[in-house]
């Protein structure tokens, strides 16, 4: 059974000029002890995905249509303090701006052991302990005396791995990470890396990473969901989608990857920009940026479908229709 389930989410915010849909049907799960992986250009909706699961959309956006279950229990339309619970003991949260997840006035082991103490039957001793343990699990050196310091008092990096300590204080059984890495140097991202996967592997914990950095992505995931405006492009285990991407958006962003093997002037990059969210166009949103799109990617919106060893929003791999596709073009690949 899956550990959390994404079925058909549609987020909408309303405005005096209509309502925008940022989110158009995203569906996906996550089984205890998987890391997804979820990738995509700014504005694909990476991040608004985390912040429905978690219940932290911001007004006036909202769930409009489709559920958001965990351990098969639906949890979209709950009253916000049940929600406040929930977010707090079985789904944890690690943010790209540390600034935003720390009290400035505490101490970070007060705020560790707050959380600690608040979901977990522990007396204040075992709670500092566990703090302390974490602190030193996410790479802060000398935790038992930094423990004790403020938020200010530690650098950018040192702020961002007290977070992702906060996150698992509870013990979650789901770690909404997004851009975890982002502030940190490479040595310290390889520990962090480290840490999901071991959260994982002892915990059973699942993990849903968003971030936009590949490498992270292959070394991290077992799964990975590629976004594009507001929609899931292609899922599928991550070794396939890197190696042999069946959908041409994710073909483009592989094949913009630098490889150190090969030797060129100019990076290959995907022509154009991703649609606004009040000018998504009919049928496939990424039809003008296409190289392989035919007239029927203009007209209808294909969901996903069967493709090797993924699935591919793209009527390239539909079994009734792919003749009309013509001639294979290679996606992604102009150098320019």
């Amino acid at each position: 059974m899956s550990l959390l389930q994404v079925e058909h989410l549609i987020v909408e915010f309303p405005g005096r000029r209509g309502t925008l849909r940022a989110l158009d049907d995203i569906s996906f799960d996550i089984a205890p002890g998987e890391i997804l992986g979820v990738v995509g250009e700014s504005g694909a909706g990476k991040s608004l995905t985390g912040a429905a699961i978690i219940g932290l959309l911001e007004p006036p956006g909202r769930v409009a249509s489709g559920r958001i279950l965990l351990e098969g229990r639906r949890i979209d339309d709950l009253p916000a303090e049940q929600m406040r619970h929930i977010r707090g003991r079985q789904i944890g949260a690690i943010f790209q701006d540390p600034l935003t997840s720390l009290n400035p006035l505490y101490t970070v082991g007060r705020q560790l052991t707050e959380t600690i103490r608040t979901h977990l039957p522990v007396d204040s001793a075992e709670a500092r302990r566990r703090a302390i343990g974490l602190l030193e699990d996410t790479g802060i050196p000398a935790a038992a005396q930094r423990i004790d310091h403020y938020p200010h008092q530690f650098s950018g990096g040192m702020r961002q791995r007290v977070v992702i300590a906060l996150a698992l204080a509870a013990e979650p059984k789901l770690v909404i990470a997004d851009e975890p890495t982002t502030a940190l140097d490479v040595s310290i991202q390889a520990q962090i890396i480290q840490l999901l996967k071991r959260v994982c592997k002892e915990r059973g914990a699942a993990v849903m990473l968003i971030t936009h950095d590949m490498g992270v992505i292959a070394e991290t995931c077992d799964r990975v969901a590629v976004m594009y405006a507001g929609r899931v492009a292609e899922i599928g285990p991550v070794h396939e989608v890197i190696n042999q991407p069946a959908h041409p958006y994710s073909m483009g962003l592989m094949a913009s990857i630098p490889d150190i093997h090969v030797e060129r002037e100019r990076l290959n990059q995907i022509e154009g920009a991703m649609p606004r969210l009040d000018a998504i166009p009919p049928g496939c949103a990424y039809n003008p940026r296409c190289p392989r799109a035919f007239d029927r990617c203009t007209r209808e919106r294909p969901d996903l479908l069967a493709a090797g060893a993924t699935r591919a929003a793209c009527w390239l791999h539909d079994p009734h229709g792919a003749a009309a596709a013509g001639p294979r073009i290679e996606a992604g690949m102009r150098a320019s």
